[in-house]
């Protein structure tokens, strides 16, 4: 599978509106970490049929407002990232401000630069498994996903019964690899080694196995 880097403005609108879909689909934290959750990621399916808005027009949010374009977002995010980045100028070694400014990239879909900065954050921390979940997410919406994959298969080296990352695994390999049967087996895994999650958790995995397993979403 041939992974493209460089994303066109409407093909980076898109991925914006299944972020919207999903809650960042790669977010979604199963023990309350720092992750994103603002939406349980239950309806990827319906993400395939979120059409395309022509680059010329972006897209339309709540109350009739233009969604900002893509430099106007990067514009509004180094803006607001610029006293952290002064800060981290003059402490270089502090892993936290480093995810402040990745986070603040990542809000305005400036997926490339936020990756950088918890790549740094990593450069300090390595063992920051949220980070490096975080950096996956990043790295799937820029293109990048075999990456992508590779940092999170490094969160489960060190932690085998990490949910969130066998959660992430499953979409990526799902949605990203076309690779249904990969999924299941992720999802399943996270089902065993992790005993303790409270049923609902539980019913929305099984219910993303149940559609990962129609013959529609292998062929």
């Amino acid at each position: 599978m041939t992974i493209t880097t460089g994303l066109k403005t409407s093909q980076v609108y898109t991925m914006a509106a299944i972020c919207l879909v999903l809650g960042l689909v790669l977010g979604y934290s199963f023990r309350g970490s720092q992750t994103r959750a603002t939406a349980a990621p239950v309806q990827a399916a319906a993400a395939e049929n979120t059409p395309a808005p022509p680059a010329a027009q972006p897209p339309t949010m709540a109350g009739g407002h233009l969604m900002p374009t893509l430099d106007q977002m990067r514009q509004m995010a180094d803006k607001k990232a610029e006293p952290l980045l002064a800060q981290l100028k003059s402490d270089p070694n502090n892993a936290g401000l480093a995810i402040q400014i990745a986070k603040i990239y990542t809000s305005t879909h400036q997926f490339k630069e936020a990756a950088s900065y918890y790549e740094k954050s990593l450069q300090i921390a390595p063992k920051d498994a949220t980070a490096r979940i975080e950096l996956a997410s990043c790295l799937y919406y820029a293109g990048e996903i075999d990456e992508a994959v590779t940092q999170l298969q490094k969160v489960l080296e060190q932690d085998p019964k990490n949910a969130n990352s066998l959660f992430n695994l499953g979409m990526i390999k799902w949605k990203g690899k076309s690779d249904a049967g990969g999924a299941v087996a992720e999802w399943r895994q996270l089902l065993r080694s992790n005993p303790e999650l409270d049923e609902a958790k539980k019913a929305q995995v099984q219910k993303l196995i149940a559609e990962a397993s129609q013959p529609k979403a292998t062929e």
